[in-house]
């Protein structure tokens, strides 16, 4: 999610490239798990499609396995989720490439077609999993909570859907950094010379993604229009402001990346995990640039484990896996409907950073084009 893995490829040819090839690609997927009326996991549109819950959890167990990529244990908590689901299930989650981006895990479903080591879930930013329904990679599957989840934050066909989320906010190391920026128009400032970094590419990282566009909507922008941002980052690089460091929590760590535009919920998790090794992380959500986006959950449509794949939803949006996100200061999909419920964990929503208002989301359509922008532009913005 937060950085992207170059993948070479090598021409090859005659019989001893076709060995290789076989070798690498491993084994195509076993024959789709079936129940014994002889109903697919890999079409079950619904748990009830598949005979009920407990069915799908005797299939998924059966299967045993859940390939999953680009799930960092310390962003929003997934340690303590894959954790979680392995203690309830007995199914192991085998975690491929944990910092890689949302171009990546696409990638990989699409060079990975018909082979066991294909990503069975993804884990998007909105805009990525919008492409990926568009490219016909995801299975429509409703999970129990679905009809919960708010219309404008979920695929009408269920292909994906909202998750966990946040805003995006201004992370500050107090101890290198004099005074913390609180607002888009302080990071311009040349006291933060050098120091300003985002959570990867924007062409490739949801996070950075947002990143550009809350710097558009302080810049004049809006959702129509995300120019104003790249035009931002563009006066950051020309001023010296902008490092091309990607901020991780190792960057964070060190020094390299004091100040970082993330989400809300990765720099408050800094600060905690930090705060006992002398960091002293500030947090600041921007006032003139609130955006608020969530992460989306999607099955791949040729999931090697599709019981799994179907289970591992279920898990995220029952009451327990949404708590776990609240738990790493993300904010799940569901919190109305727990509050309303009284199965949101009270205490760790009352640890969120505050924040004011009600947040607005861009549409499919507006992504789109927000995106194709950046994929013209952004290299250009910050190129020095």
């Amino acid at each position: 999610m937060t950085s992207s893995v170059p993948r070479a490829a090598a021409l090859l040819s005659g019989l001893a490239a076709t060995a290789l090839v076989l070798t690498a690609c491993g084994s195509a997927p076993s024959a789709q798990t079936t129940t014994a009326d002889g109903r697919s996991a890999a079409i079950a549109t619904s748990a009830e499609d598949f005979g009920g819950m407990e069915a799908l959890v005797e299939a998924a167990r059966k299967e045993g396995t859940l390939n999953a990529i680009a799930l960092p244990r310390d962003w929003a908590n997934y340690g303590a989720v894959i954790d979680g689901f392995t203690e309830k299930y007995g199914i192991e989650v085998k975690v491929e490439n944990p910092d890689g981006s949302s171009q990546d895990e696409i990638n990989a479903v699409t060079s990975r077609k018909g082979q066991d080591r294909a990503p069975d879930v993804l884990d998007l930013g909105s805009s990525f999993a919008i492409s990926a329904a568009e490219q016909g990679l995801l299975a429509p599957y409703r999970v129990a909570a679905y009809d919960e989840i708010p219309d404008t934050q979920k695929d009408a066909e269920a292909r994906w859907y909202n998750d966990y989320g946040g805003y995006v906010s201004i992370g500050c190391d107090a101890n290198r950094v004099t005074t913390c920026p609180e607002t888009f128009e302080d990071l311009l400032k040349p006291v933060y010379e050098g120091q300003v970094s985002l959570n990867g590419n924007p062409t490739k990282s949801g996070s950075a993604f947002a990143g550009v566009f809350a710097a558009s909507l302080a810049n004049g922008g809006s959702f129509d229009d995300i120019q104003p941002g790249l035009d931002f980052f563009e006066k950051l690089r020309k001023n010296g402001n902008y490092t091309p460091v990607e901020a991780t929590p190792a960057t964070v760590e060190k020094g390299e990346t004091p100040i970082t535009i993330d989400w809300d919920y990765l720099n408050a998790g800094y600060a905690e995990e930090f705060r006992s090794k002398g960091v002293d992380w500030k947090v600041a959500i921007p006032e003139d640039g609130k955006f608020s986006q969530y992460y989306s959950q999607a099955i791949n449509k040729d999931a090697p484990h599709p019981a799994a794949a179907r289970l591992w939803q279920e898990y995220l949006y029952s009451p327990e896996g949404q708590n776990l996100w609240l738990v790493g200061y993300a904010r799940p999909a569901l919190l109305p409907a727990m509050e309303r419920d009284g199965t949101v964990d009270q205490r760790a929503a009352a640890k969120l950073p505050k924040v004011s208002g009600t947040p607005s989301f861009p549409t499919e359509a507006q992504q789109a084009e927000a995106k194709k922008v950046l994929a013209g532009g952004w290299a250009a913005a910050v190129a020095g």
